[in-house]
């Protein structure tokens, strides 16, 4: 198993070489946080699109914390599966889970709009896009958030990814982009030779530096 990208920004551009040409009409970038914002930097800088970030945290299995049961965004629905191994008695801590994963949620888009709007992705077609997909939970929730806020369509894009959780992405997404789905696939930070952390403040950095380029480059305006 051998790397396909150098780092995050090297695995944008691929995948918005298999993106190719914007989509018609309104287009609006949305990165993952935090990893698939240097990713979705690319992204937008291809499509000429705004680019923006959406927090998306994991809601743990309320017996296994490091199993992640689905998760959610800010004013989007939660995705759960369902839970494995779990009876009646355990659904208020699920619930619990539940709750806990919104308020990071909503505290992590908080700090990373300090200064930045919010884009709209209504009536837009939304770009959602990440650094891999190991089990698709995050990606199911930013595909969710995006139909209730009234996206016109939907493209989920990710450079690399397990073929399966490709696949039944599908069902969520009106678009999925994955140049590179691997049966066996592990984990995403295999995929990278450098795969450090991305930290809040390369977020907010990246968004900046991309919508100050927007404005005299002419981007896809929203």
């Amino acid at each position: 198993m051998s790397a396909l990208f150098d780092d995050r920004r090297d695995a944008g551009r691929q995948l918005a070489a298999a993106l190719g040409r914007a989509p018609a009409g309104r287009t609006v970038v949305y990165g993952l946080a935090r990893g698939g914002v240097p990713v979705a930097a690319e992204v937008a800088a291809a499509l000429a699109a705004p680019l923006d970030v959406l927090a998306v945290r994991k809601i743990g299995h309320p017996r296994h914390e490091e199993l992640a049961l689905g998760a959610v965004a800010p004013d989007g629905p939660p995705f759960v599966r369902e839970p494995v191994g779990l009876d009646r008695r355990a659904l208020p801590a699920l619930r619990a889970r539940i709750d806990a994963a919104d308020a990071e949620a909503r505290a992590m888009d908080a700090r990373l709009h300090e200064g930045l709007p919010r884009l709209s992705p209504r009536g837009a077609t939304c770009v959602l896009v990440d650094d891999g997909l190991a089990t698709g939970a995050t990606m199911v929730a930013a595909c969710r958030w995006a139909r209730a806020q009234g996206a016109a369509r939907v493209v989920a894009a990710v450079p690399v990814g397990a073929a399966e959780s490709v696949e039944a992405l599908r069902a969520e997404a009106d678009e999925v982009v994955c140049p590179f789905a691997v049966d066996d696939f592990w984990a995403v930070s295999l995929w990278y030779r450098d795969f450090g952390q991305t930290s809040e403040d390369e977020v907010r950095l990246l968004v900046r530096a991309s919508r100050d380029e927007g404005v005299s480059g002419g981007v896809n305006a929203p």
